[in-house]
């Protein structure tokens, strides 16, 4: 990585559809990636009822989410580091309360967030799973949507239709495809094509293939370990389509301009904007 920083992190949310298509497992060893090539990653569980992503880190946040919003915490007093470079922003579990997020409490976040600017280069939601209002509105303060799917039909099926609802609803018009789960490269092109074919006949969006990971049985024994298999084998073949991935997505690009009002670290973006 070049030693200047991006003048403002890029924001990324990354969603799917369902459950079960290994989106938390692909943002953990994204951050991996992502660190190892020397960016500063913030990590952001917005499962802000069934979180998890501490998990895969192996570490145990004693504030979360939950703390914030409730005015018990600062946000930056439930940071965590969770490895070189990485730091969680964790979520509380079983707590129903903050599953529907009220207005004032997403201008805190936001607000919060806000005040991190300078501190990160990278900033990586993970999304709960499905269409709730919740998952639409990380989706859309993030600067780019990331959409994880497998090869399944059902996976298919919903992470079009989330396009599709953003797409209607919210005006998102622009989403990355990570495939996961394959047994070969044609596999995942086959499911880009898909998606792209059912979309231009009934939606006007623009998808943009990053990659895809193999299946790998070892993903288990991580995920049981409480480590990435990017740290356990990183020379195995989704470590590598890991780091292939984090090199698609250029992330030393500052072109990237504020898609609206309601995203995180827009004021630093439209001041960049306006810059140039």
């Amino acid at each position: 990585m070049n030693q200047t920083s991006p003048k403002t992190a890029r924001v990324m949310s990354v969603t799917s559809g369902k459950g079960g298509v290994g989106k938390t497992v692909c943002v953990a060893n994204l951050a991996v990636s992502m660190a190892r090539q020397g960016y500063r990653v913030l990590v952001i569980d917005a499962d802000l009822g069934l979180a998890n992503i501490d998990l895969y880190f192996g570490v145990s946040p004693r504030f979360n989410l939950n703390h914030f919003f409730s005015g018990q915490k600062a946000l930056e007093e439930i940071l965590v580091p969770a490895a070189d470079q990485i730091t969680i922003l964790p979520a509380g579990s079983g707590v129903q309360r903050y599953t529907r997020l009220e207005a004032d409490q997403k201008l805190s976040l936001m607000e919060g967030l806000d005040s991190l600017h300078g501190k990160f280069d990278v900033v990586l939601i993970d999304t709960e799973a499905g269409i709730s209002e919740n998952v639409t509105y990380f989706n859309v303060a993030a600067q780019e949507i990331l959409m994880v799917t497998t090869p399944e039909p059902t996976a298919i099926s919903d992470v079009y239709a989330l396009m599709k609802l953003l797409s209607t609803r919210y005006y998102e018009k622009t989403f990355k495809l990570i495939v996961n789960c394959v047994t070969s490269a044609t596999e995942a092109l086959d499911v880009y094509h898909k998606l792209t074919l059912v979309s231009s006949r009934f939606i006007d969006i623009s998808i943009d293939f990053l990659g895809a990971i193999p299946l790998d049985s070892r993903f288990t024994e991580s995920v049981r370990r409480q480590k990435t298999l990017a740290e356990l084998y990183p020379d195995s073949g989704p470590s590598l389509a890991f780091a292939e991935l984090v090199a698609a997505m250029e992330l030393e690009s500052e072109t990237l301009a504020p898609k609206g009002t309601q995203q995180f670290f827009w004021k630093q973006l439209l001041a960049c904007s306006e810059a140039r």
